[in-house]
């Protein structure tokens, strides 16, 4: 099966800066093809370097986006939404520099917003979201971009929870720059079935991240491989698999995701033993 392997520098790290470049050539090492950059700030993103590492080092980059509380589209202060607005140009702009073709998150509200809400409010958010998601596509137009929507597990978001959900959102977007993020993290704690989830997203489907149900390392929990597997290729999916956690070190990043220990004896042996269960996974 022809996936492309990649890995989020937040498995080490946070923010992204000059010094995280450092970390490309052991990410080659390793044996991925493609790095994920995530942008909490995009005034820390030195384009001329990050380029030429990417260069040198032969890997791919995937812009995945950052969204806390003042990066949020159903905010009901419109500032807000200007002020997430700016940064997702930012992004573009980034993604765009980078050769890549997408910004990824997701950005149609506050990571960390989970509330039980009336029917009637939760509606009008989900309207909000989709307004200032199809502004975002006009954008990303602008930019030859598209956006990948990402789904969160219940405990991180209210609005977008499952496959299901993310589709919708998708079609009620209705603009062809709208397409779609799965985490085997948030779909192991969602979704019914791996594989129905993934056929659901179908041709939309133009990211994927994974780590063990537990946020480990991907093979060593509960986490269905093979029903993902056989998702992706019942859809023919052939773009990347990139592996996202976290470390407790760093401590605000950490907090913001519930990472109280190690999940593993050191960082890149998280990487490296994630690598190879997933070539493996993934071997024809």
């Amino acid at each position: 099966m022809k996936v492309k392997l990649g890995v989020s520098t937040w498995l080490w790290t946070s923010p992204f800066n000059p010094e995280t470049i450092r970390l490309f050539p052991k990410i080659k090492s390793m044996g991925f093809s493609a790095v994920e950059i995530p942008v909490e700030d995009p005034a820390l993103i030195d384009l001329p370097l990050v380029k030429q590492a990417l260069h040198e080092n032969e890997l791919e980059a995937v812009i995945c986006g950052a969204f806390g509380a003042a990066r949020d589209l159903t905010h009901e202060d419109p500032s807000i939404h200007q002020n997430c607005f700016r940064y997702i140009e930012a992004c573009f702009a980034i993604s765009q520099a980078l050769n890549c073709s997408f910004v990824a998150g997701p950005m149609y509200s506050a990571v960390g917003k989970a509330r039980l809400l009336p029917d009637d409010q939760r509606q009008k958010e989900w309207d909000l979201a989709v307004t200032n998601l199809r502004k975002v596509c006009q954008m990303a137009d602008l930019y030859g971009q598209q956006i990948a929507l990402e789904p969160l597990n219940r405990f991180e978001t209210d609005l977008v929870n499952t496959a299901e959900d993310v589709v919708r959102l998708v079609r009620d977007i209705n603009h062809p720059a709208a397409k779609i993020l799965l985490d085997s993290f948030h779909m192991s704690l969602e979704e019914k079935n791996l594989r129905d989830a993934i056929e659901a997203a179908a041709q939309d489907l133009i990211h994927v991240q994974v780590s063990e149900n537990y946020r480990g390392i991907p093979g060593t929990g509960q986490t269905c491989w093979k029903d993902i597997k056989a998702g992706l290729e019942s859809i023919g999916y052939q773009e990347t698999v990139c592996i996202e956690s976290f470390t407790p070190e760093v401590k605000e990043l950490a907090g913001a995701v519930c990472i109280w220990k190690k999940f593993s004896k050191s960082q890149d042996h998280f990487a490296e033993q994630g690598i190879q269960f997933l070539q493996e996974l993934f071997r024809d």
